[in-house]
């Protein structure tokens, strides 16, 4: 590449090219540190797969992880082999805050819920630089009181929040930032800035810590299980790691200005057995031995010939009010060590790091957006890639247990993911949430990809595929959901992702065909396991299960129907035909320089035609009801008609998905597709009623072109009407999950003695369904209104400015589709944009984020929103999904 060329590119985008071409490992080092590993599926090895109490938070500080390890702040590589987070002492705390914490699910009233104040500030995606926030109180941290107040409160109340303590009034906390800018691929600078917010000076432990994930203590041998590492003190500031593959690095640590130097403390990365079963230690020195040293005041825990596998740098700071401290260390490899680790050179790389990443962000976001929607969008970008995470999880070692420990119970063998011995997960992942579900999830992965194909397109590649591997997919072509249950079912959206990110990371003409074509193989086969598996009665309507949408429907869809039988879905059989749609889309454009895909996508044109054709007419009208002009779920029981099940919510909308344009001139250039698709044409006209597989665009001027989809023009405008209308799906913020009719009409349900009852509930959930912790049942979620927004561009793109509604509905305004779905993009935005009084929805009216000039400009990516008000609920840090406003706000900005 010419030195003219690598100008233009960028230094973040060189790094990038860098990495991909293994001419520098950039991403070796990254944020990839669990928020949680406690708690998890593979950290437990109970018999009735009890996680939450198997691995408490209690357990945390004073045992060994088995799969991975976590932390404030921290990063480790990406093997998840050397560690390094931050832990804090106010010295009021009951315990040394090493971790975030939070409540389990049966302590909460709305599930599992973290219980505390971090922010991502920023981070590029080979983490060249990177800077988060934690909001640490001055006062004793309320661990009980959180947990029991959390206990005490029904399904009806709110959650109780860190805020609602009292903690924070006053300003009474430290601000507590982490910064990190790579001066090479093995050297990271560290800067930690402790800002004290209150009104008097205040005291703070600060414990940088660096550790070794054990890998040792397991007897296993193999991949991953190397002989026990070392650290040893190094120098006067110094610690000195050394591990089989790795090789050799050092901490430095600074003193702090006008401050001595901090000391060093050691100890060992083993589980503290004397502490959590009364039984003796197998190694002298334990995991916990920093906390009992530094809270405790127990010195003779701590290994006085200064090694072990884990330690910290001990900093004792007295911040005056309003003042701050600011502390530097360095990791390095001794390859590339400098000679002075904190020369004018560390604070001069920040900068440039800094200046960096704001040329790459100016690359990549829309230029029309202005100073708030700019920092919006660096933060959800900074979220995204905060939240990828070392993930460690081979099934069959988990259910075997291992040589070195007790064996598990047998009961195991029959429990959990026990179809999944084959899976063996050991990569960087990114995840939902990396507290509250730090572990990947199917349909979740699929959305992240497409934020992400903006800032990094091979990890969006690299990740798609992943799932498609063998390690992951199962031998009968399903792909895992997530730890919980690998077998559970997630909504088919895979080959929606690998297409959407084929056409983001690459022009046309110019896009990674090898890419679209190792991931059509393989979707091939999950295709395949679904027509097979969930196409009950084989008339090309399908169930699922929960497919995602939790506690939307009338029954727990992922269980027996209490009246026995079973569902025809409507968002299962209309995310087969979205399969096919996207499926076929593949098949042509692979087929442009490969005549034997056109084969494959004449079997996905017609399956399309047969599911459209049962969604529509089965039975008369199928799940489509003529009098609401909406689409239904229907049990089907035997010798009994199907019965609707008619809850408008958005399954109905999911219909609308399925649509693609097939271009004529593509057409031209597949001479056997076209004949299969004439032959259709003039031999099955019968199922052109109310459907649109077969619709001809008649505007003049653009050539011929073709809509496949499930609703007909009159069926879109009828389910259009509602999805418009605020009085049932259309919020200030978005479309609502379920109609807010609803509210005042419930849809109720009786089966023998037991009442099912769907009623409109903006907020959290009030029912235990799939632990409680989310809710379809009212509020907006980012991925359907994204995939709505998405299919609306694409009927716009049939249908043209000619097809109109209004917008909302009763209003008078008339919107084309297109500038419906900027409509959309523009309410979903305004989720985190302030208003003239500075509010921002997402924050639900807490006056810190008004009044207080430390969290005026942060801004947190929730789960889901609330349906009326666009509060943030559910996870606070899934900034995944919730990423896609990205692309909404880039919408937002387009003309007319």
């Amino acid at each position: 590449m010419s030195q003219a060329s690598t100008r233009a590119l960028g230094a973040e985008a060189l790094r990038l090219v860098e990495d991909e071409h293994r001419g520098a490992n950039w991403k070796r080092w990254g944020p990839y540190l669990a928020e949680r590993q406690w708690g998890t599926v593979r950290e437990d090895y109970s018999a009735r797969g009890e996680n939450w109490t198997d691995f408490p938070h209690a357990h945390a500080r004073s045992r060994a992880y088995r799969w991975g390890e976590d932390g404030l702040l921290g990063i480790t590589d990406r093997q998840g082999r050397l560690c390094f987070s931050v832990a804090l002492w106010n010295e009021r705390d009951s315990i040394l805050k090493e971790r975030l914490f939070g409540l389990t699910g049966p302590q909460g009233n709305h599930g599992e819920d973290v219980k505390e104040e971090y922010f991502y500030l920023d981070s590029t995606p080979t983490h060249s630089y990177m800077k988060a926030l934690y909001k640490y109180p001055q006062a004793a941290f309320p661990y009980e009181r959180l947990v029991a107040e959390n206990q005490h409160r029904g399904r009806l109340a709110p959650e109780f929040e860190l805020i609602d303590t009292g903690l924070f009034s006053e300003r009474r906390y430290f601000d507590v930032f982490a910064e990190y800018a790579k001066a090479a691929t093995d050297d990271l600078l560290i800067r930690l800035t402790v800002v004290n917010r209150g009104p008097k000076s205040a005291r703070i432990h600060v414990l940088p810590t660096l550790w070794f994930r054990n890998t040792w203590a397991w007897g296993r041998e193999g991949e991953g299980y190397w002989p026990r590492p070392h650290l040893a003190a190094h120098g006067e500031d110094a610690v000195r790691a050394t591990q089989a593959s790795l090789g050799a690095y050092r901490l430095h640590a600074q003193a702090p200005a006008g401050g001595p130097r901090p000391e060093r403390l050691f100890t060992d990365n083993e589980t503290n057995f004397q502490r959590l079963y009364g039984i003796p230690n197998r190694s002298r020195h334990v995991k916990d031995a920093f906390h009992d040293a530094v809270v405790d005041g127990r010195r003779e825990a701590l290994n006085p010939a200064q090694e072990g596998t884990k330690a910290a740098f001990h900093y004792v700071l007295e911040v005056p009010a309003g003042g701050s401290v600011e502390l530097a260390l360095r990791l390095v490899s001794e390859a590339q060590a400098p000679a002075e680790p904190f020369g004018a050179s560390f604070p001069q790389t920040f900068a440039r790091r800094l200046a960096e990443a704001d040329e790459f962000y100016a690359s990549r976001l829309p230029t029309a957006l202005d100073e708030e929607e700019r920092r919006v969008a660096r933060q959800a970008c900074a979220g995204l890639l905060w939240t990828k995470q070392f993930y460690h999880y081979a099934v069959k070692a988990w259910q075997e247990g291992d040589p070195a420990h007790p064996s598990p119970p047998p009961e195991r063998l029959r429990g959990r993911n026990r179809d999944w011995s084959h899976l063996y997960n050991r990569d960087i992942l990114s995840v939902p949430d990396k507290w509250e579900y730090p572990w990947y999830a199917a349909w979740d992965t699929a959305f992240h990809m497409v934020p992400f194909a903006r800032l990094d397109p091979l990890f969006a590649k690299e990740q798609l595929l992943l799932f498609l591997r063998e390690w992951f997919m199962h031998p009968n072509g399903q792909i895992p959901a997530y730890e919980f249950e690998f077998s559970d079912v997630n909504p088919p959206v895979h080959a929606w992702a690998c297409w959407r990110v084929y056409k983001l990371t690459g022009a046309h003409g110019k896009r990674d065909r090898l890419f679209l074509a190792r991931a059509f193989q393989k979707l091939l086969l999950n295709f395949t396991w679904w027509v097979n598996r969930k196409d009950v009665d084989g008339l090309n309507l399908f169930s699922g299960g929960f497919l995602g949408l939790d506690n939307i429907g009338v029954f727990d869809r992922s269980k027996p129907l209490p009246t026995g039988g079973h569902l025809h879905q409507a968002d299962g059989t209309a995310w087969m035909a979205f399969f096919c749609t996207t499926m076929l889309s593949m098949a042509l454009e692979l087929a442009q320089e490969d005549p034997a895909y056109e084969d494959i996508a004449s079997k996905f044109f017609e399956h399309f035609v047969a599911i459209v054709d049962a969604m529509n007419h089965l039975g008369g009208t199928g799940l489509w009801d003529e009098e609401d002009g909406f689409y239904y779920d229907e049990l089907k029981q035997e010798g009994q008609p199907a019965l609707p099940l008619r809850v408008r919510s958005m399954v109905g909308l999911v219909p609308l998905f399925a649509a693609e344009v097939l271009e004529d001139r593509v057409l031209e250039r597949l001479p056997g597709f076209a004949r299969r698709l004439r032959w259709f044409l003039e031999n099955r006209a019968d199922l052109a009623q109310n459907t649109s597989y077969m619709a001809v665009c008649q505007r003049t001027g653009l050539g011929g072109r073709r809509l496949l989809a499930i609703p007909s023009r009159a069926r879109l405008e009828r389910v259009l009407r509602r999805v418009l209308d605020p009085r049932e799906f259309l919020s200030d913020h978005g479309i609502r999950s379920l109609s807010r009719m609803h509210a005042e009409q419930p849809f109720v349900f009786h089966a023998g003695r037991e009442e099912h009852r769907v009623a409109y509930v903006p907020g959290d959930s009030d029912s235990g369904m799939f632990g409680g912790n989310s809710n379809w049942r009212g509020p907006v979620w980012f991925p359907l209104n994204f995939l709505l927004i998405e299919a609306l561009e694409r009927y716009h793109h049939f249908y043209g400015d000619d097809f109109q509604v209004e917008c909302p509905t009763g209003s008078g305004k008339w919107m084309s589709l297109v500038e419906v779905a900027r409509e959309l993009s523009s309410r979903l935005s305004r989720l985190f944009l302030p208003d003239a009084s500075g509010h921002r929805p997402c924050h639900g009216g807490d006056p810190r984020y008004v009044e207080d000039p430390a969290f005026r400009e942060l801004v947190l990516f929730h789960e889901y929103f609330h349906g009326d008000t666009g509060r943030g609920l559910g996870a606070s840090h899934q900034t995944g999904w919730t990423a896609l406003v990205l692309q909404c706000l880039a919408r937002r900005q387009q003309s007319p």
